[in-house]
């Protein structure tokens, strides 16, 4: 089954100091980059969030190129939440070409992803070929908990649910469940673990997931630990 992806990652990280979950650590690959690769197997992907390699203006809205079929773009305005979020993928996905029947919609923050991918794939081919109208899956962890960022959806019936919202004024900081709610999707029990997501530093240690490392414009390495208390430093988030 053809499909696209969206990759939510622009999100504040209030719980995290400000440091960007996109630029953890695990196994020696960034969040990011597991989820892009979680997402490999897409005709295109979005990424909803800021380009990890390229300067961007604050308050970026169009999808660039960034890496092969890889697009980066930005909610409007930033920070509005994961519906508008998605809103924005879906826009970015469809502005050159026909978008794919299902879209696989992943949080960058699960860095085990990428072990529930194969099987939500399994069963949204099962059910796409059983109801002409079927609204797509949503991963279920072994406690019996959705994680309706890890999913896969159907791009015509979440693109008319986003329209709906932004036609009631309600897309803004919506959640993604105001977002699925008519979609009417099978929820699926994926390998224990492969939802776990980063909140907060304890969610990151538990997970063995690393603070990363940067430099300044100065070539002096920064730790994110270091970066955390800059943020705090510099006062809350805006």
């Amino acid at each position: 089954m053809d499909y696209d992806a969206l990759i939510l990652a622009g999100g504040r990280s209030a719980r995290l100091g400000g440091v960007p979950k996109s630029r953890l650590m695990f196994d020696g690959a960034t969040l990011l980059d597991r989820a892009i690769a979680a997402a490999g197997g897409a005709i295109r992907t979005v990424v909803v969030g800021p380009a990890a390699d390229a300067a961007e203006p604050s308050g970026q809205t169009t999808a660039r190129d960034v890496a092969g079929q890889v697009l980066f773009t930005r909610e409007d305005p930033p920070f509005s939440g994961p519906a508008a979020a998605i809103a924005a993928g879906l826009s970015a996905l469809a502005q050159d070409r026909t978008p794919m029947p299902f879209t696989l919609v992943l949080a960058c923050d699960m860095p085990l992803v990428a072990h529930a991918v194969p099987v939500l794939l399994a069963a949204c081919v099962s059910g796409a070929e059983h109801d002409v109208h079927f609204g797509g899956v949503v991963a279920q962890s072994a406690d019996g908990r959705s994680q309706p960022l890890a999913g896969f959806y159907s791009t015509d019936l979440l693109q008319k649910s986003a329209d709906d919202l932004a036609s009631r004024g309600t897309l803004i900081n919506a959640s993604v469940r105001a977002l699925l709610a008519n979609l009417g999707v099978a929820a699926v029990a994926v390998p224990a673990g492969s939802t776990d997501d980063v909140d907060t530093w304890a969610d990151a240690d538990a997970l063995g997931v690393a603070r990363a490392e940067t430099h300044n414009g100065s070539g002096r390495r920064l730790d994110e630990a270091t970066l955390e208390a800059d943020s705090e430093d510099a006062g809350p988030d805006s």
